[in-house]
């Protein structure tokens, strides 16, 4: 058999209201020549039993003890035999074109190591919401990077396996292993990696047009734990210093304002606006110059915290609903 052209790598742990749709969307792809490796993560729900029931040669299914999702798309990393990759996580879903545009944008244009696009954002039940990721595509940097993330989630990216090799290194206590992302992380393990990529190993990344990913935001979810995700951050920067630190030195203090509103955001959204206060407050403490570098989004952040302390936790959720769809 011929190696496939592009490998989905597709995590899998207790998503089993979500992964037949995540699934669904690799195998409708107008670009057809992909495996599509499922890495049972461990989970206790039907996930792999419903992943099972979809009969494509294209499909393999790997199946490890937990290790969470960096442990989960190394091993699926590892079983690839493309020479692209590309990861989806299996609450999340692609448009149509998705591999088509990126394998193309990847053909035409060998110093890129990273193809990207921006997402929509999608609640628990699939519904689309007024707001999208709508990134910095083209002359990106390894400032760009750390301050704005402009890949934006674990869904978005499609690499060369090249340039994700040279990330590569052993698991400290499994030198039988391989891994790219780092699995001390529970979280902030993407941008982790995409920094180490930009700043250590030179890789280019470059966006194409279009929202080709939708990105679910799930009340709850992991993603929504401000306090760890900081924390996480925190320790992604700390890694970032120790490898480059000229990098940090020069935009460490903007990229945490710039995460430090972001996560004021998501505060608001979970209707904690004391804490979207206080996030908020340290933001421009860390770096007053964003209100300047972007004004319009510095204002409604505030006020949006504004209106949730004068309204209340369920008024606000009301208001932000139309918006927010049922990840208010």
């Amino acid at each position: 058999m011929t190696r496939p052209r592009i490998s989905v790598v597709m995590p899998v742990y207790n998503v089993e209201a979500y992964i037949e749709e995540a699934v669904r969307s690799v195998l409708d792809q107008s670009f057809e020549d992909f495996e599509l490796i499922i890495v049972d993560d461990g989970g206790t729900d039907n996930s792999i039993p419903i992943a099972r029931t979809f009969a494509d040669p294209r499909i393999r299914i790997v199946s490890q003890p937990n290790r969470g999702l960096a442990g989960a798309r190394n091993t699926g990393i590892g079983e690839a035999q493309a020479p692209y990759i590309a990861l989806l996580d299996s609450d999340d879903r692609w448009h149509r074109d998705k591999l088509l545009l990126h394998y193309i944008h990847l053909q035409a244009n060998p110093k890129v190591g990273v193809s990207y696009s921006g997402s929509r954002l999608i609640d628990e039940h699939g519904e689309i919401m007024k707001v999208a990721m709508r990134p910095k595509l083209t002359d990106v940097d390894a400032a760009d990077i750390l301050c704005r993330n402009p890949v934006g989630n674990g869904s978005a990216p499609v690499f060369r396996r090249e340039a994700l090799d040279r990330a590569a290194f052993r698991h400290p206590e499994e030198a039988d292993r391989m891994c790219w992302f780092d699995e001390d992380f529970r979280q902030s393990e993407d941008i982790e990696l995409w920094v180490r990529l930009s700043s250590v190993h030179d890789v280019q990344f470059e966006g194409i047009d279009g929202l080709l990913t939708d990105y679910r935001i799930i009340g709850g979810a992991l993603s929504a734990n401000v306090v760890k995700q900081y924390v996480s951050w925190n320790r992604m920067l700390e890694i970032a210093e120790r490898n480059c630190p000229a990098l940090v030195e020069q935009h460490g203090a903007r990229a945490r304002a710039y995460q430090l509103r972001y996560l004021a955001r998501r505060s608001i959204q979970l209707g904690n606006a004391k804490l979207a206060k206080d996030l908020l407050d340290r933001a421009l403490k860390a770096k007053p110059m964003i209100l300047v570098e972007e004004p319009k989004k510095s204002l409604i952040t505030y006020c949006a915290i504004q209106i949730a302390r004068l309204a209340g936790p369920q008024q606000f959720e009301r208001m932000a609903r139309p918006f927010l769809k049922a990840a208010a």
